[in-house]
């Protein structure tokens, strides 16, 4: 996983139109976009421990995320104030990973049943969530969108690696919900989707924070 070395930019940025996208199986664990990671108990690496990452791309360069669950204590209104009015609760910027964080990725919910051929700036990732071109015009776009969230940075994974993590059961891999990059309950997103989980992953929800309070 990317902890600040940098991938290929040519294997996780542009030119994924003509590739095909293919799918990472480790035992039952399919990741494709719109998948989340969630960070197994034993991943203790601070930058990662007891995170939600939500993929973006995944194909023969390799794969792309952002941590959904990692707010600093900068506000969309200090870096990008065009998007304030649009930015879901909490208005934070998000730490999406340790890779390029002076470069800026946004997520968004559209509204149910709304559609998005032939409005730029906005590019389906799976269901109702898209990537948001931040350069395009928020007015145009704030009719479609329920809520989006922007991230600073990204996780990264060249070509083999996310599924040598696989194999050694540093993540497991749910489906996203609409609302989980926009999710306003940030207190413990990690808990709040292995909780909803079939039995046993459910369980692991109720792991302590800290190993010393077991």
């Amino acid at each position: 996983m990317a902890r600040g070395d940098e991938p290929d930019e040519r294997q996780t940025h542009g030119g994924h139109g003509d590739r095909r996208r293919r799918d990472a199986r480790q035992g039952e664990q399919v990741v494709r976009a719109g998948s989340l990671l969630v960070s197994s108990t034993e991943l203790v690496e601070a930058t990662f421990r007891r995170t939600v990452v939500y993929i973006i791309e995944h194909n023969e360069g390799g794969s792309l995320g952002v941590v959904l669950n990692r707010p600093s204590e900068a506000t969309v209104e200090d870096v990008l104030p065009r998007w304030s009015e649009l930015a879901a609760t909490p208005a934070t910027l998000f730490v999406g990973g340790p890779v390029k964080r002076e470069a800026a990725l946004c997520l968004g919910t559209l509204r149910v049943g709304v559609s998005i051929q032939g409005v730029p700036g906005l590019r389906r990732i799976d269901g109702r969530v898209v990537l948001v071109d931040l350069d395009a015009d928020p007015e145009r776009i704030a009719p479609l969108l329920e809520g989006l969230r922007v991230f600073a940075g990204y996780a990264g994974w060249t070509f083999g690696q996310l599924e040598g993590e696989l194999q050694n059961n540093d993540w497991i891999v749910v489906s996203a919900l609409p609302s989980d990059p926009i999710s306003a309950d940030r207190a413990d997103l990690w808990a709040d989707v292995l909780r909803r989980q079939p039995l046993p992953l459910s369980l692991l929800a109720t792991h302590p924070i800290e190993l010393e309070r077991n």
